[in-house]
């Protein structure tokens, strides 16, 4: 093939994949105005996407068409990895249960379309690698190992189920050199390995680095040990929120590195808005009225003419009804909703009962 039949056909494999984009220029932390910039990773600049919704922005496209290019050019499959997936919040008041449900199917659906969608003009397509990341901080976040286990062994069954067939698993657990280690121990090695010193992290969030991030992975722990069961006082759960964030994004970083030297050929995509041109790929899953919100913090709402993502909470404030499939509880439906339809981020009658 031609360099330059590569560099269109790499182009158009982008522009699929950029119709998803999650940019720092819409999406702003939970600590800054809606309309804020920045790299939630790296504490925020005013770089965001000067492309408009739904066009590719030239500068995100070319800071990852080398890696697409080259696996064009060698006619292998593109391959996508995403740090996502960690396994369930520990708060019932913003899921279902400890196992995968109807928003991670969404998620997981919209991934494995997408890679048909890259089928459909690539004939090799795309592989997407759901690096799940709960093992790695699970102790961190107040979730039992053996929760993640589930998790990841239910999460692998509905991957199995996906008509394209391209979407995959990999874990803590899958690391060659970790294999039949207890859990304290993987996480012990990845962190002598990969990771970076706390009081380095410590000092460049002081100093005005990296806030955004802290901020957010500080809420979501307060969130999620803000639990009936808690008897203690907010001020000692912020502050041991906080000191556990630390920790979560310490052992985040340490599993990025240990994809990024696994993975080298791969596009890095990620949950998190990005800035214009950075190294990762911001991208939604499933539209959620809060840009942070995930599939594994909340619990699908079907509206009657979509799917959104909402805290299990507000779905019950707002007088949704709970539907279950299997015999375990799958998402809540406002009063009316249609039976869904194929297409965006709704589901075939047959995939969303499964």
């Amino acid at each position: 093939m031609a360099d330059s039949d590569v560099g269109q056909l790499a182009r158009r494999i982008m522009e699929l994949v950029l119709r998803h984009q999650r940019t720092a220029a819409v999406a702003a932390g939970p600590d800054r105005a809606r309309t804020g910039r920045g790299d939630p990773d790296r504490g925020g600049t005013d770089d965001g996407c000067a492309a408009p919704p739904g066009a590719s922005c030239p500068r995100c496209l070319a800071a990852h068409a080398r890696q697409v290019a080259a696996a064009v050019a060698a006619g292998r499959p593109v391959t996508f990895v995403l740090p996502a997936f960690p396994g369930k919040s520990p708060n019932p008041a913003k899921v279902l249960g400890v196992l995968p449900d109807l928003a991670e199917r969404l998620a997981l659906g919209f991934l494995d379309g997408l890679c048909g969608r890259i089928q459909a003009v690539y004939a090799p397509g795309a592989r997407v690698l759901i690096c799940s990341d709960g093992r790695v901080f699970s102790d961190a976040v107040g979730i039992p190992d053996e929760h993640i286990t589930a998790y990841q062994r239910a999460l692998q069954t509905l991957i199995d189920r996906l008509p394209h067939q391209g979407v995959g698993l990999f874990t803590l657990d899958d690391v060659p050199e970790l294999a039949g280690a207890e859990h304290e121990r993987m996480r012990a090695v990845l962190a002598e390995r990969y990771a970076e010193p706390l009081a380095t992290l410590r000092e460049r969030v002081r100093s005005g680095e990296e806030v955004a991030l802290y901020r957010a992975i500080t809420r979501f722990l307060f969130e999620d040990g803000n639990t009936p069961g808690y008897t203690g006082s907010r001020a000692a759960l912020q502050r041991d929120a906080r000191a556990r964030a630390y920790t979560v994004i310490q052992r985040s970083r340490a599993w990025g590195a240990l994809l990024a030297e696994r993975f080298p050929d791969a596009v890095r995509l990620s949950i998190h808005p990005q800035p214009c041109g950075a190294g990762k790929l911001g991208i939604h899953l499933v539209e959620t009225a809060d840009n942070w919100l995930t599939p594994w913090h909340s619990v699908a709402l079907d509206t009657g003419d979509r799917f959104v993502l909402v805290p299990r909470g507000e779905a019950e404030r707002r007088g949704a009804r709970l539907v279950h499939s299997g015999g375990r509880p799958s998402h809540y439906t406002m009063a009316g909703a249609r039976v869904p339809a194929a297409g965006g981020a709704r589901l075939s009658p047959s995939v969303a009962t499964a």
